[in-house]
């Protein structure tokens, strides 16, 4: 299996792509190291009620529901190790749009979002991420036999006939716009069945989402007439090839959360037990996160 972590079609937004800009706020700059600080928060809470409230958008294979109903994904089953080492036994899901995780998070209708989304500048104005449990980069999905050659963004955008489905508050849409693809090049859609539908129906040319999840929604769709475009070049912003970092994220006052997240997340990293979570869901040693952290990416 692979698939997205999601994105943000309006720049002015928190839920904006991954190259919005603005202030970062100082929670964003605690990740903690060792975990020390005394529970209080959501944390206390969580822990005295044994049960925590995440959101999440139906994203396979970051957070989605599988068949038999359970809430699972690579996001979620490593907070569920976690959640556990920190005395939380049980996670409640809150189902909703990918563009609608950090209000719902802002309006505490759930605790924390585990939805695989990548940490940029503008979104760390408005939530407090962990560190980064996975990095990925972009992927396209053509018909069969790839027709318009379609290898990257900018042939794309070079190809004023080709259009290119992309989800509703995705960090490609901002990756599609800097690489010169117009508006009217560009279908938005609520979901990742909707831009398979839409690839399916000849209503685009290409769909794109990260790798993984690309990956995986061609495998559950088992459609022998599309194919993923295996010699995709990455784009370029500012001169750099993108990679996005995927964190579990908090309110911006949970930092004792923050903290003691992290302090788990690390012990997973060095034991391995990370990877061997990330391998379930169709990702490899190339998309471990490294030493990046949080306040790295919040800064730019």
């Amino acid at each position: 299996m692979l698939l997205l972590a999601a994105c943000g079609q309006n720049n002015n937004t928190p839920d904006a792509g991954n190259n919005g800009n603005g202030s970062v706020p100082a929670n964003n700059n605690a990740n903690a190291s060792g975990g020390n600080s005394e529970a209080t928060g959501t944390l206390a809470d969580a822990q005295k009620k044994g049960s925590v409230t995440i959101g999440f958008a139906n994203e396979n294979p970051y957070a989605y529901k599988d068949a038999d109903g359970k809430l699972t994904g690579e996001a979620v089953e490593i907070a569920r190790v976690i959640l556990e080492r920190l005395g939380i036994k049980e996670m409640k899901g809150e189902l909703t749009e990918f563009t609608s995780l950090i209000a719902g998070l802002q309006a505490k209708r759930f605790d924390m979002i585990t939805a695989g989304m990548f940490i940029n500048p503008k979104r760390c104005e408005a939530v407090l991420f962990a560190n980064p449990e996975y990095s990925i980069g972009a992927a396209i999905a053509v018909k069969q036999g790839n027709p318009l050659k379609l290898t990257s963004y900018k042939s794309i955008a070079d190809n004023a006939k080709a259009k290119v489905a992309v989800m509703a508050g995705a960090v490609e849409l901002d990756y599609l716009k800097a690489s010169g693809i117009p508006d009217n090049q560009m279908i938005i859609v609520p979901d990742q069945d909707a831009a398979i539908s839409a690839l399916q129906s000849g209503r685009v040319d290409a769909m794109t989402m990260t790798g993984p999840a690309l990956q995986s929604r061609l495998d559950s769709a088992k459609d022998s007439n599309l194919e993923r475009v295996m010699d995709f070049e990455q784009p370029l912003v500012d001169g750099k090839e993108v990679t996005g970092y995927g964190a579990t994220a908090f309110r911006p006052d949970d930092t004792s959360f923050q903290e003691a997240y992290n302090a788990e997340l690390e012990k997973m990293k060095e034991s391995g037990e990370l990877l061997e979570i990330l391998k379930q869901f169709g990702f490899t040693e190339q998309e471990l996160p490294g030493d990046m952290t949080s306040s790295q990416l919040c800064e730019g």
